[in-house]
């Protein structure tokens, strides 16, 4: 991927960032979002590049901005965007931990290319790899784990979206051993911990952007990562079509969101957090994840 294109891009995360949190703290998610939107959006168009965002906002007749389908820049490499200008509005409004303002970027063609609508998803580091999948059974998935990790099960850590729809996998978790870490939002952040050791696995089902965005990073991290879409009404199943994505229940592996090894995942702290740090001021905190590894920018000056 071309450096300029990821200075580029570090740049509309760094502006999203310092936009969203003159919000933080004042209970309005929307309009801290909409201010992410557009200063994400402002600094894409100042970019070399042929951007095509695949995965944002929702469709146009949804999202005025960063639409699934919107071409931005100024020319050049042509590249695939999967983008959530704020990942954690509720986080943002409450003033709580982790929200970030996040993307992934590939070449054309690459990342896939899906409606607005959920995910199921699971993630895992290296070690465990391949040894689960979402065609297995929680149990199996979490003894898979205990095993190539070599720890009893009773010391698996699974993080999941603590929601409503979740109660009967999280029962399941704790049937089979295994312990939960439940988080309000961002499985971003739970994806990406299950490579660094912040548990073992994500489980459950979230926002499809934010799970290509999520397979980004644990592609270029060596771990795993599994997703299924689960369309919530025919609507999103028709716009899913168009796409020549026909069957709700396919199995997708990382591979198949993310097809290009030249991906990259880049995400700047908009509140305090556990991977980066919030805004202060006019400093911000980043990370970059690609093929060549992890690499942090800390404290940019703006």
């Amino acid at each position: 991927m071309d450096d300029r294109v990821i200075s580029g891009l570090l740049r509309a995360t760094e502006n999203a960032a310092i936009a969203a949190s003159e919000w933080v703290g004042r209970g309005d998610k929307k309009a801290a979002d909409a201010a992410a939107v557009v200063a994400m959006r402002e600094a894409m168009n100042d970019i070399a590049f042929e951007g095509t965002v695949v995965i944002g906002e929702g469709e146009r007749d949804e999202a005025p901005m960063l639409f699934i389908g919107e071409r931005l820049g100024k020319g050049g490499p042509a590249v695939d965007i999967a983008v959530d200008p704020l990942e954690g509005t509720n986080l943002t409004a409450r003033g709580d931990y982790n929200s970030i303002t996040v993307l992934a970027v590939s070449p054309h063609g690459t990342l896939l290319h899906a409606p607005d609508t959920y995910m199921e998803k699971i993630a895992v580091g290296p070690k465990v790899g391949r040894s689960v999948s979402l065609s297995k059974s929680v149990a199996e998935n979490i003894n898979a784990a205990a095993k190539a990790l070599g720890k009893p099960v009773d010391d698996i850590v699974v993080t999941v979206l603590d929601r409503e729809r979740h109660a009967q996998l999280i029962d399941e978790i704790r049937k089979a051993g295994a312990r939960v870490k439940l988080i309000t939002d961002g499985d971003i952040y739970g994806a990406i911990s299950a490579c660094t050791g912040g548990c073992d696995i994500l489980m459950g089902t979230g926002a499809a952007p934010e799970g290509v965005i999520a397979a980004s990073a644990v592609k270029s991290m060596g771990g795993y990562m599994e997703g299924m879409l689960k369309f919530r009404n025919e609507e999103e199943r028709e716009r899913a079509a168009k796409y020549g994505l026909k069957d709700a229940g396919k199995k997708m592996t990382m591979d198949d969101m993310v097809k290009s090894d030249e991906s990259a995942f880049i995400a700047t702290g908009v509140t305090q957090g556990v991977m980066l740090d919030g805004v202060k001021g006019k400093e911000t905190h980043s990370v970059i994840i690609d093929k060549s590894g992890t690499r942090f920018i800390r404290n940019a000056r703006h």
